[in-house]
C-alpha cells in the first residue's frame, strides 16, 4: 500500500509537469506569433483566424480519442500528443509563412489534445472523492504557472525569432520523457450491452449530467485566447509597449496561480456553481471597470491580476464540477466534451474578437470580454439551478 501510495504520488507529479510545459507552449505561441504578424503587418482578423488553428485541431481529433484511449489506456495517448507537439515546435522556425505556421498550430492542437484529455480523464478517474477539488486544482495550476511564464518568452524575439520556439521545444521533450516510467492504465469499462456503449448516447447522457459545468471552459477558452491571441494586438494599438503587454498577460496567470488551489478548496465546501457565479461576476466587473482606466498600462495589469484571481480557476473548478456531476463509466466521454467546449470558446474567442478589433474602433476591448462574461453569469444564475449531482 505505501509503494502503491508512492508511485500514485510520483505519477500525479509526472502529469502535473507535462501539463505544465503544455501550459507553457500554449501561453508562448499565442502572444507571440500575434506580436510577430503584427509586426509583418497581417490584419487583425487574419490574426485572430490563424490562432483558431489550436484549437481547429482539438476539434478534429476529439471524435477520434475515445476509443483508442478505452482500448489503448492513457500512456500510450500521451506519448503520442507529446511527440506531436514537439515536431511541430521544432518545425515552426524552418518556415516564416501564414499557412504553414496554422498548420503547426493544428498540429500542436492535435498533440496538445491527446496530452490534456488523457491527463485529465486519469486524473479525475483515480483522484480520491473528497479530495478531487484540491487534486484538480494543483493540476490547472501547473497549467496556470506554465501560462504564466511562456508569454515572457516573447521578450526573446528581440535576440532571435527563432529562440522562443527552440526553447519550447526543448522543454517540452523533457517533460514528455517522464512519461515512460509511469505503468499504463485504461479507464473503467462499459457494460458491454448496454445503451452506453453508443457513442451518441454517451454524449447525450453526459451531456444531460453536466451541461452546466461545460460553460467554465468555453468561458476560459473565450479569455485564454482573446486575451493572449489578440489583446497584444489591440495594446499595441494604443501604444503599450511590448514587454508591458507581456507583464499584463503573465499578471492574469499569476492571479489564476494564487487562488488556483484556495477555490478548488473552496469548492469543495460550498460548492462549485456558487465559485462560478461569484467568479463570472468579479470578471465582469474588473473588465468593465479597466476599460475605463486604459491611459496606464499598470492599472490594467493590477485589473489583468485581480480578473485572474477571479476567473483563473475556471478550467480545473469545471473539470471538478464535472466530475462530481458524471457517473465513473461516462468520465472519458465527458471528458471529451469538456474538451470540445473548451476548444470551441477558444474558435470564439479570436474570431469574434478579431472582427470586434477591426469593426470596433470606439469602444474598448475590455468591454467585449466583459460582456461575454455578464451573457455567461445569467446563463449559469437562470438555468443551472436544476443541476443535480449523479
Amino acid at each position: 500500500m505505501i509503494a502503491a501510495t508512492h508511485y500514485e504520488q510520483r505519477r500525479f507529479w509526472i502529469l502535473v509537469a507535462i501539463v505544465s510545459i503544455s501550459g507553457f507552449s500554449q501561453g508562448m505561441l499565442l502572444p507571440l506569433i500575434s506580436v510577430i504578424f503584427e509586426s509583418d503587418g497581417v490584419s487583425s482578423t487574419l490574426n485572430g483566424l490563424n490562432a483558431t488553428g489550436l484549437y481547429i485541431g482539438t476539434l478534429l481529433i476529439s471524435p477520434f480519442i475515445e476509443k483508442p484511449l478505452r482500448k489503448f489506456g492513457y500512456k500510450p495517448i500521451i506519448i503520442v500528443g507529446g511527440a506531436i507537439v514537439f515536431i511541430a515546435l521544432f518545425l515552426f522556425p524552418f518556415w516564416h509563412n501564414v499557412m504553414f505556421w496554422f498548420i503547426l498550430r493544428m498540429m500542436i492542437g492535435i498533440g496538445d489534445h491527446c496530452l490534456h484529455y488523457s491527463t485529465q480523464t486519469w486524473l479525475t478517474s483515480t483522484a480520491p472523492a473528497g479530495n478531487i477539488g484540491k487534486t484538480m486544482s494543483i493540476y490547472g495550476l501547473s497549467f496556470g504557472v506554465g501560462f504564466a511564464v511562456g508569454p515572457l518568452m516573447v521578450n526573446l524575439v528581440k535576440i532571435s525569432e527563432t529562440l522562443p520556439f527552440i526553447v519550447s521545444s526543448i522543454l517540452c521533450l523533457i517533460a514528455w520523457s517522464f512519461v515512460f516510467v509511469v505503468r499504463n492504465e485504461k479507464p473503467e469499462s462499459l457494460i458491454g450491452d448496454s445503451k452506453e456503449s453508443n457513442s451518441f448516447h454517451r454524449y447525450k447522457m453526459s451531456f444531460k449530467y453536466a451541461w452546466v459545468a461545460f460553460i467554465p471552459p468555453l468561458v476560459y477558452g473565450v479569455l485564454e485566447t482573446s486575451l493572449n491571441a489578440l489583446f497584444p494586438v489591440y495594446a499595441l494599438r494604443k501604444d503599450f509597449d511590448v514587454s508591458m503587454v507581456s507583464i499584463i498577460l503573465a499578471a492574469f496567470s499569476i492571479g489564476g496561480i494564487l487562488t488556483q488551489v484556495p477555490i478548488g478548496m473552496l469548492g469543495d465546501k460550498i460548492g462549485r456553481r456558487k465559485i462560478i457565479l461569484a467568479a463570472f461576476l468579479a470578471g465582469t466587473v474588473f473588465f468593465g471597470v479597466g476599460s475605463m482606466f486604459e491611459h496606464s498600462e499598470w492599472i490594467i495589469a493590477c485589473v489583468f491580476l485581480l480578473a485572474g484571481m477571479a476567473l483563473g480557476s475556471m478550467f480545473s473548478l469545471g473539470i471538478t464540477y464535472m466530475a462530481e456531476l458524471t457517473p465513473k463509466a461516462l468520465l472519458p466521454t465527458a471528458n471529451l466534451l469538456y474538451g470540445i467546449f473548451f476548444s470551441l470558446g477558444s474558435l470564439i474567442g479570436p474570431t469574434a474578437g478579431g472582427l470586434y478589433l477591426q469593426y470596433v474602433e470606439s469602444l474598448s476591448f475590455l468591454l467585449f470580454i466583459s460582456f461575454i462574461l455578464l451573457v455567461m453569469l445569467l446563463v449559469v444564475f437562470f438555468f443551472g439551478k436544476q443541476v443535480k449531482e449523479a
